[in-house]
């Protein structure tokens, strides 16, 4: 994955979230719950890095917009 960029958590309340899972289906499924929460900016797949098990996500958030239930 990238570096994280300044921009990413340059005020309070921006974060940034790296998920590990078994597979894409968990991965993505956490990612939907964060989303459902939180204004995010969603990752499009997960990856898989050679030798290490598993898949990585990382999303976006802003934890100031709140959804409405």
């Amino acid at each position: 994955m990238k570096p994280i960029s300044e921009a990413h958590v340059a005020q309070p309340g921006l974060a940034v979230v790296d998920v590990a899972a078994y597979d894409d289906q968990t991965a993505l499924a956490i990612q939907e719950l964060l989303a459902g929460q939180w204004a995010t900016a969603p990752a499009d797949s997960t990856t898989r890095v050679p030798g290490e098990p598993g898949v990585r996500l990382r999303c976006y958030l802003d934890v100031r917009q709140e959804l409405d239930s």
